[in-house]
């Protein structure tokens, strides 16, 4: 009988545990930027009922045109604690990836907020180390929503090398603090793109620019899009002539890139996500209603106006 006791006693232990930091116990640090949060709820809760993973991509991350690049937005390092941290006053390129994965995935802010725990962090767990810092980490701690489609695109002109990510040069880590990562990274050279190969790519493929870096995965990441019969990459740049979010011409960006790693969002008709904390699923068809006075479907370059 005292095994049961014990048990039960070892249960109610747990139950009465405080909440780990993914429940949380943690701070959070919000600057919408010329939106108000009303607005991106309306947004989130509408774009929530486009049909398709690419359009929805496609669209939110247009929402991005223009924002300014910024560097170095999160808050956490060795010294100090991390914080989930929401900045849409300006992005780099990783964070920009974040927001619209996070935002793929909701119907409201609350929402975002949530799933953007979960794609920035391990398990959830905000905490500089559990942090993703490599574009690899997504294959590995968001495997359930993203596929590395880089060996099915290539199909046999991929080449796959091992790399120790974090791992000391010169006595230096390029990031303090964090463990380095033995990683098998499959990459596409970008002199075997062709025009076969541009074909297979999808709108809302993410793309990183792969580096012969020994420590790194990635030197850079965005989006692909298509319009029309173009091919482009949409990104967070750096480049003094852009510092914004541009599109570029995909395979002019390319020619000069040592190659790049396909990741493609898991996520077709019906898709589960949540609005309010309660579980939805997307509609069959794309939203054309009336937002902010306009009729267009989203398809259609809809666009949410900025609070001024």
């Amino acid at each position: 009988m005292n095994k049961y006791l014990f048990a039960l006693s070892f249960l109610i232990a747990i139950l009465a545990a405080p909440l780990h930091a993914d429940a949380g116990n943690y701070k959070e640090v919000i600057n919408t930027g010329s939106w108000n949060i009303p607005q991106l709820d309306n947004l989130l809760a509408r774009a929530s009922r486009i049909s398709d993973t690419p359009s929805r991509i496609d669209f939110f991350s247009s929402q991005f045109s223009g924002i300014p690049y910024k560097a170095a937005t999160l808050i956490g390092d060795q010294q100090t604690q991390e914080a989930l941290v929401i900045n849409l006053t300006g992005v780099d390129c990783f964070t920009f990836l974040d927001y619209v994965e996070a935002m793929r995935r909701s119907g409201s802010f609350t929402a975002f907020k949530e799933n953007l725990r979960k794609v920035r962090y391990q398990n959830g767990v905000v905490d500089y180390k559990c942090r993703n810092h490599f574009y690899s980490d997504w294959i590995v701690y968001n495997a359930g929503f993203i596929d590395d489609v880089t060996g099915q695109i290539g199909a046999g002109k991929t080449k796959t090398v091992i790399k120790i990510l974090n791992a000391s040069e010169n006595g230096k880590q390029l990031l303090p603090g964090i463990a380095a990562r033995k990683r098998e990274v499959n990459y596409l050279p970008s002199e075997n793109i062709d025009n076969i190969i541009l074909a297979r790519l999808k709108t809302g493929d993410y793309l990183g620019i792969y580096t012969a870096q020994k420590n790194l995965d990635v030197s850079h990441v965005g989006i692909v899009i298509r319009k029309g019969a173009g091919i482009f990459f949409r990104h967070a740049s750096s480049q003094e002539k852009y510092r914004t979010v541009v599109d570029e011409d995909l395979k002019s960006y390319l020619s000069h890139k040592p190659g790049v790693i396909i990741l493609r969002p898991i996520g077709n008709d019906k898709s589960k996500l949540s609005l309010r904390g309660v579980p939805i699923y997307w509609d069959d068809v794309a939203i054309s209603e009336s937002f902010n006075g306009a009729s267009p479907s989203l398809h259609s370059g809809l666009r949410l106006t900025r609070s001024q």
